[in-house]
């Protein structure tokens, strides 16, 4: 169960919450023959605004994910070899001082970060898990940064920007930030409170209770969608209702 005050997860028979103290009214009995004869409770059917969606079982997710993979090493070997001979053509042309063996050996490094990029991101998301968790907090910060111009090292301007963040607490108390720059939209969809499911591979959350949601983002590739939708149409995954 969940604490009402601070969102943070607590055993079923807790009577004060251990992150801030305080008393957890206990629920009503509830006679057998009542529990028997109430509804289930929605468990995310077609339909089902309530409840996690059995729709994430869908071969499409697992098939985004392959996908998502292979043209993440596509991408990467294609990056990966325009640097080695841009690298060499420039060594070669002698631009910027750069000669060979030196600018090829650059060229390689280079080509082998794009390639370590592809593979830690490969396998963050297959060692990725699934795990529930509740809102816990949401921030609003002011925040400013040095960019630069282009035209000179030391001529750069102060940028200011307004960063809104989600705060999710997982079931074993590990908080975890949804970060949007100047954007709300996130930032709005979910409340403190809201209980949430990330789901592995994908690395997204979707939400336990979207009844009162006019939108629904794709748990696959992000898109904003109508709650009415049943498919995403930018990757064709199911919507997660």
């Amino acid at each position: 169960m969940f604490c009402k005050n601070c969102g943070a997860i607590l055993p079923d028979n807790a009577r004060f919450c251990t992150s801030c103290g305080a008393e957890i009214s206990a629920a009503p009995a509830v006679s057998q023959t009542a529990a028997s004869a109430a509804p289930p409770v929605a468990q995310g059917t077609s339909g089902s605004l309530v409840g996690y969606s059995n729709r994430i079982h869908d071969p499409a997710f697992a098939k985004y994910i392959k996908n998502t993979n292979r043209w993440s090493v596509i991408f990467a070997v294609v990056l990966a070899v325009v640097a080695v001979v841009g690298f060499f053509i420039a060594g070669a042309s002698g631009v910027d001082g750069m000669e060979n063996p030196e600018a090829l050996f650059i060229g390689l490094g280079v080509g082998g970060m794009f390639l370590a990029i592809a593979l830690f991101t490969i396998l963050g998301r297959k060692h990725s898990r699934t795990w529930d968790g509740v809102v816990a907090d949401k921030t609003v910060k002011k925040k400013t940064r040095n960019r630069g111009t282009g035209s000179d090292d030391d001529d750069y301007y102060v940028e200011y920007y307004t960063e809104y963040a989600v705060i999710i607490r997982d079931e074993r108390g590990k908080t975890h930030r949804i970060v949007h720059e100047d954007n709300t939209t996130v930032f709005n969809y979910y409340q403190v409170g809201d209980r949430v499911r990330h789901h592995e591979g994908l690395n997204s959350y979707e939400k336990y209770d979207k009844s009162q949601d006019s939108i629904i983002f794709c748990n696959a590739c992000g898109t904003l969608c109508d709650i009415h939708q049943d498919v995403c149409p930018r990757c064709k995954c199911p919507l997660l209702k």
